[in-house]
């Protein structure tokens, strides 16, 4: 196994450094390379990423999250896909972990998370993400899937400028097994911070049925960012 951590960013200077020193710590041939792929960015996000040697940093001809993931797995070179969010801190055996779950039969999978915060409040959230159901998920627990099954599945699709993640996954496990890894990736709490813990969570269960429902990724988006971004 080789894998390829793919990382989307748009404005994460703030984010990113932290990031890429969490996972510069690891010494691992298995860890063939870090594809950066930008949407944009207005801050220093592409220039904090110099430096680091396994760091290929792309700019993407257009914002969004599937969009810039599916660059990234179009221009990876592993065998094993392994997409993290800027915000997050996956354990540092995230290779291992990996390594073991495909050695079990699961092409693809995920980890539990805990957020970056006391707030006890929060442990809710992060307590259900040891379940198998897909209410459950998020892009935030990220996401390794051999590069194989990836392109059977056709990757993102592009239109989804939200929930994207579950689209792929509903996909996924009709062909394939899910495996959840028994340990947690650190996840930003920041939505919490500039939004209170009820809204947030109204939120993310009206998209969530909303995306059931059928309604078109662009009103999910407008819907979720009229609630919890109305005041940015």
């Amino acid at each position: 196994m080789q894998a390829s951590v793919i990382i989307p960013t748009y404005n994460e200077a703030e984010n990113l450094p932290q990031l890429l020193a969490h996972i510069d710590q690891i010494q691992d041939q298995k860890l063939l390379e870090i594809l950066l792929i930008d949407g944009g960015s207005t801050d220093q996000t592409l220039a904090l990423a110099q430096g680091y040697s396994l760091v290929k940093t792309y700019s993407c001809p257009q914002k969004g999250r599937a969009i810039q993931m599916n660059l990234g797995a179009h221009l990876a070179r592993g065998d094993l896909l392994y997409f993290v969010h800027a915000d997050t801190l996956p354990p540092l055996s995230f290779l291992e972990d990996i390594a073991q779950a495909l050695q079990e039969g699961f092409p693809m999978g995920c980890y539990r998370f805990q957020f970056n915060s006391s707030r006890k409040i929060l442990r809710i959230n992060a307590y259900f993400t040891r379940f198998d159901r897909l209410m459950c998920r998020g892009g935030d627990q990220s996401l390794f899937i051999t590069a194989q099954l990836f392109r059977e599945l056709g990757g993102f699709k592009s239109e989804y400028v939200i929930m994207e993640e579950y689209d792929l996954l509903q996909r996924a496990r009709r062909r394939a097994p899910f495996k959840i890894m028994p340990k947690n990736i650190l996840v930003s709490a920041r939505k919490y911070e500039h939004n209170s813990y009820l809204k947030v969570n109204l939120a993310n269960l009206l998209v969530f049925m909303m995306y059931f429902l059928g309604f078109s990724p662009g009103t999910l988006q407008k819907i979720y960012r009229r609630l919890l971004f109305s005041n940015s």
